[in-house]
This record gives C-alpha cells, sequence and structure tokens, in this order.
C-alpha cells in the first residue's frame, strides 16, 4: 500500500488531507513538525511526502534542503505563499510539486497520483534487471532467462514482456499492445497481436505456468 507522509501543523487541514486520503485506499503517516516528519522518514518506507512550509522547529524549507541530500523521493508542497519567487525557489531547491491554499482535494489527489507514476518510471528505468517470480530480464544485454534457463524471443515479443513487466496485472487491449509495441495504429482485422502473444505464452509455459491471461473480450494481463 502506499504511504504518505502528511507535514501539516495546521489541525483542520491536517485532518482533511488524512480523511481524503485514507478514503482513497491510501496509508498516511501525521507528523506536525518538521522534526518530527524527518523522524517519520526516517523509520518508515515513504512513497510521497505532502510539506506544509510554515511549521514548529525545523520548518519546510530545511525538512526539503535535508531529505534532498539523500533521497529523490517525491515532495509536494503545500503552502499559503503564493508569490512566484516563493514557489520557483521551492521547486528549484528540489519540491516537485507545490500547491496553494486553500486547495481542491481533487486536485490534491490528482497531483499524487502524477507524481506517484513518474516515481514508477524512474525506478523502472534504472534499473539494470527485471525480476518477476522466475523469469529474470537483463535490460543491457535483452537476456530472457526463466529459471536461470535462457528464453529466446523475437524483438516483438520482447517489447511485449517488457510492457508486461512494466505493469504487471493491468490489462492491455490488442490495441494498446499493437500501438505500444509496433508504434503504428491497431485494425480490428489484424491478427498479428494474437499470433505474437501465443508465441509468447508457449515461451514462457513452463510446468505448466501461464502468466498470460486472456481477459475475455478486453484483451490481455500478465499475472
Amino acid at each position: 500500500m502506499t504511504t504518505i507522509l502528511i507535514i501539516e501543523d495546521d489541525m483542520a487541514i491536517h485532518s482533511l488531507i488524512k480523511e481524503t486520503l485514507e478514503l482513497h485506499n491510501f496509508q498516511t503517516l501525521s507528523a506536525f513538525s518538521g522534526t518530527e516528519g524527518k523522524l517519520l522518514f526516517e523509520q518508515n518506507q515513504i512513497d510521497v511526502v505532502l510539506l506544509d512550509l510554515m511549521l514548529p522547529g525545523m520548518n519546510g524549507e530545511e525538512f526539503l534542503q535535508t531529505l534532498r541530500q539523500h533521497s529523490s523521493i517525491p515532495v509536494i508542497v503545500i503552502s499559503a505563499k503564493n508569490d512566484q519567487d516563493s514557489k520557483l525557489e521551492l521547486l528549484t531547491n528540489g519540491a516537485d510539486d507545490y500547491i496553494i491554499k486553500p486547495f481542491d482535494v481533487k486536485e490534491l489527489l490528482a497531483r499524487i497520483q502524477i507524481q506517484l507514476r513518474h516515481a514508477e518510471k524512474a525506478s523502472f528505468s534504472s534499473m539494470k534487471e527485471i525480476h518477476y517470480k522466475n523469469i529474470r530480464v537483463n535490460l543491457d544485454t535483452r537476456e530472457v532467462k526463466m529459471n536461470e534457463q535462457h528464453i529466446h524471443l523475437t524483438g516483438r515479443e520482447y517489447a511485449i514482456l517488457l510492457l508486461f513487466l512494466e505493469n504487471p496485472q493491468k490489462v492491455f487491449s490488442r490495441a494498446n499492445i499493437y500501438e505500444s509495441v509496433w508504434k503504428e495504429p491497431f485494425f480490428d482485422s489484424d491478427k498479428t497481436v494474437n499470433m505474437h502473444i501465443s508465441n509468447l505464452r508457449n515461451k514462457l509455459n513452463q510446468n505448466g505456468t501461464n502468466y498470460i491471461k486472456t481477459v475475455w473480450g478486453i484483451g490481455f494481463k500478465f499475472d
């Protein structure tokens, strides 16, 4: 579950953010000062920080400066400061986004989702290998192994496998797959995707394991 650290000393705003996030299935941790926020960050696995600036003890700017010395975790500043210079300074010094109070909770949720997507893509792109169950993919050599046994994939099969590994459990339509891998418009009569999925499924089907599931009427997902 995604964990969001809320560092905000205004009780009303803090409660609003906390209740909204938990209603949308986020786990939250609460801090009411920069010092408390720093301690919670060091003791827990955090995915996003929501940071006020006017805090007792260590203020928001100091917290951000300390955090950026050893972490690139997304930080969304939520502040009443609405002048352009303050916003630009915070973004330059390491904040990933800046929301001005008062704010719409729907906008806050949307901005959190954007930061989570960016973090996920950055994490994936920095990897040299992908491990998924008994599948191992070396992104430099494009070598694919199952149970340490090499599996030969064509270029298209490899691209489809990466698409699935980047988005496990996501259901892809045939059009999604074709346009992502072939980079061309998809036509309903095109059987190319089915053929490549069938070939990839057969190569990955060792010991009765079926990774590629058909979602009838929609497409395929990797499980």
